[in-house]
């Protein structure tokens, strides 16, 4: 771990950048995620589009997130283990390279007017499956590169790699769908990812982890027992969980919103989507800059109602223009709702079990929340995606106020 000495008035948002192996990581994040937004903006405009209804629009979205999610939830109790055991370099090599595979198989198909909403739904499931060993391991890495002060800086950096591409990738997506096709975007992605894998490859070795031989089922339920024992991951854990069934899925039905409610196409659903990458870019500017300081909690708080009800007021909108700034605070509550949470984790689990718990953090925020998209969306073609907008932000917006005014732990923190 190597830095530039660091002098009290020096210490800034970029603090955790002057670690050479962490900077490495954000700039190849950076670049990866530019295609990964860009590819998520095509396969919900293409979802959305071959959609005959509004309300089935909002089903086949859900379909595809539930695609995404099963591979997630399945995997990540396996996924901290490996976090917590295998060296981090060779885990992400093999994670980044099965994701730039996904890409690439996505763009030929796409290119031979092969892809179809099954033959997505397998390939997403793919690059889930990736990503469940990914996100933990290449978060539990965190903490050995930058000090330990330092780590909500960290994390709301990483934040700030996966939001700054949002602000443009979208709308470069929606460029490219008028100008190419969809497949533009999924050739994008497929050569942007490979920038991780050439940032792992000049980071040094990870650290030997020690090995315990511990079981592997019982290794795995550890993690989730340390959460549960613990008086303030557990609420915080609970209310993420939530959220991501009942509110944070509104990034995955936007299309639906956009396309068929509002009847944009796909530049619009590119502003869209672009509003949220921007919002959730100022979110992870407030995690890097508040993180590292005291009151946590409060930063967890306030980020947690701030999402819920911009999604309340989501249900009400009648227009793209009204929805786009909404959409922006959702986006601002959402970012910072994930780095607290994250922070949480990151610092109040020990060593041994970091991996472990990050991957239940992975498991809710990429697993649980496609999962929640599914049932949103079936719950939208009953009773309307507005509706379930705004039943959805007014329970998570209950849930995060009771919490806190009553659990002192929670405020402690």
């Amino acid at each position: 771990m190597t830095a530039t000495p660091l002098r009290p008035r020096s210490v800034s948002i970029f603090t955790a950048l002057r670690y050479r192996d962490f900077r490495l990581l954000w700039i190849g994040l950076l670049i990866s995620n530019l295609g990964t937004w860009m590819q998520f903006t095509a396969m919900g405009f293409f979802v959305a589009q071959i959609a005959r209804t509004p309300h089935l629009a909002a089903l086949d979205l859900g379909i595809l997130g539930a695609a995404r999610a099963v591979p997630v939830i399945v995997l990540s109790p396996l996924a901290g283990v490996v976090a917590d055991v295998l060296p981090r370099r060779r885990t992400l090599f093999a994670t980044n390279t099965t994701m730039a595979f996904a890409a690439l198989l996505l763009a030929l198909l796409a290119s031979l007017h092969r892809l179809n909403l099954s033959n997505l739904v397998v390939i997403s499931a793919l690059n889930a499956a990736a990503n469940a060993f990914d996100s933990p391991t290449r978060q539990s890495w965190v903490p050995h590169l930058v000090e330990r002060q330092f780590v909500g800086n960290a994390v709301g950096l990483n934040s700030i790699a996966f939001n700054a591409p949002a602000v443009i990738g979208p709308a470069i997506a929606g460029v490219l769908i008028v100008w190419v096709g969809i497949a533009g975007s999924f050739y994008v992605n497929a050569v942007a990812t490979l920038a991780v894998v050439v940032a792992v490859a000049m980071m040094q070795p990870s650290r030997p982890i020690p090995q315990r031989g511990e079981a592997m089922l019982p290794a795995m339920r550890q993690g989730i027992a340390f959460l549960w024992s613990h008086p303030v991951l557990r609420w915080v854990i609970l209310a993420f969980f939530l959220s991501a069934v009942l509110t944070r899925p509104y990034s995955q039905l936007v299309p639906a919103l956009a396309v068929d409610v509002f009847h944009n196409g796909p530049q619009g659903l590119g502003w869209a989507v672009s509003a949220i990458g921007v919002g959730g870019f100022g979110g992870a500017i407030v995690t890097a800059m508040l993180a590292q300081r005291e009151r946590r909690g409060a930063l967890w708080l306030g980020a947690g109602v701030l999402m819920s009800a911009s999604v309340f007021a989501l249900g009400f909108t009648q227009s793209l223009l009204q929805a786009l700034p909404l959409l922006f605070l959702t986006g601002v509550g959402t970012l910072a709702l994930l780095g607290a949470t994250n922070t949480l984790i990151q610092l109040l689990s020990p060593d041994a079990v970091r991996g472990r718990a990050l991957a239940v953090y992975t498991m809710t925020a990429i697993g649980i929340v496609p999962l929640g998209s599914l049932i949103d969306g079936a719950i939208a073609s009953s009773i309307g995606l507005e509706r379930m907008f705004a039943l959805g932000g007014a329970i998570c917006a209950g849930v995060f106020l009771v919490i806190w005014f009553t659990r002192p732990a929670v405020r402690s923190v």
